[in-house]
């Protein structure tokens, strides 16, 4: 019997941690983090940094080199480096750790996916408390390394992390788009390249390139295969030709205006180029550089951090020799409608910190991250790929004017297409912008580009691309990305809420089913005691 009390007393213990848990149907999360007065440097802290790496083992140096010059400034702070090939399992494996609360501290990912996140009661740390903290914020008097101060972070990047008013990220390397082109095909075709791109030159020029001899080799590289213009990514496409025209995408407070009738105008565009062969994607085609630089492409748009794959001297190849062309290279801002008023999107990764029951945990964190906003971490992983570093103090220090006046002297740092690149984001800083950040608008993106694969796709199946199709089009592409399921606001309605206490039928129902579960495990704990005295007793006689 004594055995049966027990048990009794535990299942009730149980029942008692369970009911309360039926009080609400939402999540409490974590306390909202407040910058402690001092960092304890007694204790010995564990932090996680999770981040992307393109197989490329410079980066993967310049990261642990990174680590390593931080722990031995601060000995007590244990930093574990996860490296993931893209963004997108970055933000599948932190939504997955959400739930069970095994966030990383600190991660490389973008505002986009931030504000998903951030469904979760302080699940992300803000760090505006942390900016200006005199001590441990951008330039403080305790960090034991030289750190930017807010002003010499550049406005425009800064300023991308925020959301909803509060900065929720840091930068940390960024990018735009550009166009390279094989400019020896363009003058073949009798064609001057002019310094600003627009789109309608690109049609046009990709339409000439498509004359063929009499033997189906194309005369402009005598190959049997050109796709003329090829865009890497469909979404920053989309995006860009919406904001060059004035028309609509979504608002700040996350209403969806995608699906409009500029969109179409646009579609059909698209339509007609890709049904004669003459642009594609690389979700259709792949990648561009590999086109590009086998003379089977003219026009490829791609990241100003992709420099280092284009061109017939790229240091990065990934195609064999025997398939590459010699030709000239040039770098040029994307298309534009309106070449006097440039608009290009700012791109590239930024460092957020994750919220923590312990402050002092996540102080530590906060003081590895700034860490990769110093200028030995910033001019270096600024050189791998044509990225610009995101401090005004990087960028204008003598190392990194150094580097960027030596373009050409080799063929690898100083590649002179990646310098080109790097120096195309640093004379139009000014003219990108981002899109609205809200809960579903890493959605919103991925919509707007598969509005382009999956035109691209109908033509070449012999659909029409008309009114009916579009208007289906919009209704599929909204339904897949659940995009009809965003209310004002940008909330997802399967994004997580705190949707208060259960109704009291509810509440007393699950109690019950609770109370039931007990008494049936009373009920064969003490059958089995029961038993098991009988059977003692039976040995005994």
């Amino acid at each position: 019997m004594k055995k049966l009390k027990r048990c009794a007393a535990l299942l009730l213990a149980l029942l008692t941690l369970c009911l309360p848990l039926s009080g609400c149907h939402g999540s409490r999360g974590l306390d909202a983090f407040t910058v402690p007065e001092a960092f304890d440097e007694t204790r010995d802290y564990e932090i996680t940094f999770w981040a992307k790496n393109d197989t490329n083992k410079t980066q993967t140096a310049i990261y642990e080199s990174a680590i390593a010059s931080f722990e031995s400034l601060y000995p007590n702070i244990h930093v574990t480096l996860r490296l993931y090939t893209d963004y997108g399992k970055i933000y599948n494996d932190v939504i997955t750790n959400i739930a069970t609360g095994t966030t990383p501290n600190v991660c490389i990912t973008y505002p986009d996916h931030i504000a998903t996140y951030m469904t979760g009661s302080n699940t992300v740390a803000p760090l505006d408390g942390l900016f200006a903290d005199a001590q441990y914020g951008l330039g403080g008097s305790a960090l034991r390394y030289d750190s930017p101060a807010y002003e010499e972070v550049v406005p425009q990047f800064l300023e991308e992390c925020a959301i909803g008013g509060q900065h929720y990220a840091i930068p940390y390397m960024r990018s735009t788009e550009a166009c390279y082109i094989n400019k020896t095909y363009v003058e073949a075709l009798g064609y001057e390249l002019p310094d600003a791109l627009t789109w309608d030159f690109i049609w046009e020029v990709s339409e000439a390139a498509l004359a063929q001899d009499a033997d189906g080799n194309y005369r402009v590289n005598g190959q049997k295969v050109l796709i003329p213009f090829i865009y890497k990514s469909t979404d920053n496409m989309m995006i860009q030709m919406l904001r060059q025209s004035g028309a609509g995408y979504s608002t700040d407070q996350g209403d969806i205006l995608l699906f409009n009738d500029d969109t179409a105008s646009l579609l059909t565009t698209i339509a007609q180029h890709a049904k004669t062969g003459a642009f594609s994607t690389f979700k259709i085609s792949s990648y561009p550089a590999n086109f590009l630089n086998a003379g089977q492409c003219i026009f490829a748009v791609d990241s100003t951090a992709g420099a280092t794959w284009m061109g017939s001297g790229a240091p990065l190849l990934d195609i064999s020799p025997d398939k590459l062309v010699q030709f000239e290279t040039a770098v040029r801002p994307i298309p534009q409608f309106d070449p006097d008023n440039p608009q290009m999107i700012s791109q590239g990764p930024s460092v957020c910190v994750f919220n923590k029951a312990d402050p002092q945990e996540v102080l530590a964190s906060w003081l590895f991250a700034q860490y990769l906003l110093t200028n030995d971490v910033q001019i270096a992983y600024a050189q791998t790929e044509g990225y610009v570093p995101v401090t005004l103090k990087a960028q204008q220090s003598d190392e990194y004017q150094d580097y960027l006046s030596r373009a050409g002297e080799d063929g690898s740092l100083h590649y002179a297409v990646k310098l080109q690149a790097t120096q195309l984001l640093l004379d139009h800083v000014g003219d990108t912008f981002t899109t609205p950040v809200f809960n579903g608008s890493a959605s919103l993106r991925d919509a707007a580009g598969q509005l382009i694969e999956n035109v691209c796709k109908s033509v070449r199946r012999g659909q029409v691309v008309d009114d009916a199709y579009l208007d289906s089009l919009y209704r599929d592409v909204s339904s897949l990305y659940r995009l009809d399921q965003l209310s004002s606001g940008g909330t997802a309605a399967a994004g997580k809420a705190d949707l208060g206490p259960l109704p009291f039928t509810a509440a007393a129902l699950l109690a019950a089913l609770g109370v039931t579960w007990v008494c049936i495990a009373l009920y064969v704990v003490f059958t089995a005691v029961k038993k098991k005295s009988l059977l003692k007793k039976g040995n005994a006689h």
